[in-house]
């Protein structure tokens, strides 16, 4: 099995997307990049911890390749908004790829590549690239969010 991390806005959207993308083994919601120890949800929105809502993805990359994972973390949402999707506006929210080794970092980098010539969006594509921090994993009640209660309020 390996890891793939993703922020792109909400954190409930972006895993039930991904929960329910075959080879995917498990998904959990957190936090990464920022600069305290194990956060909570309260903290990271209050714009003064740094860190990016984020998914943790298990794969198994014998039935879905990390590329196929990237061309979905595309799909789901606008990587051409800076530190927001939709009405979320804050760093939280930030579109970024955290790779978890060269391989992946080598991946992430052509397909932004891609993502920025395919000529589908009008403005410039603002995804960070960067390594794998420490993951600080979410409250429980942000898990599987989507599937627990339905139709979110994020900006689907």
């Amino acid at each position: 099995m390996e890891k793939a991390t993703f922020g792109a806005g909400c954190f409930w959207h972006v895993e039930e997307v991904f929960r329910q993308t075959p080879g995917v083994v498990s998904t959990q919601v957190g936090f990464m990049g920022g600069t305290r120890d194990n956060p909570t949800y309260e903290e990271v929105c209050s714009h003064r911890t740094g860190h990016a809502e984020v998914v943790e993805v298990t794969f198994d990359p014998e039935r879905i390749s990390y590329d196929a994972l990237l061309l979905i973390f595309w799909d789901c949402h606008d990587p051409t908004q800076l530190n927001r999707q939709g009405h979320d506006v804050g760093s939280n929210y930030r579109s970024v790829i955290f790779y978890h080794s060269p391989e992946q970092e080598t991946q992430a980098i052509a397909s932004l590549k891609r993502e920025e010539e395919s000529g589908i969006h009008r403005r410039s594509v603002v995804t960070e690239i960067a390594p794998a921090a420490v993951f600080w994993r979410a409250e429980e009640y942000h898990q599987q969010y989507v599937a627990k209660h339905g139709e979110s309020s994020c900006s689907l």
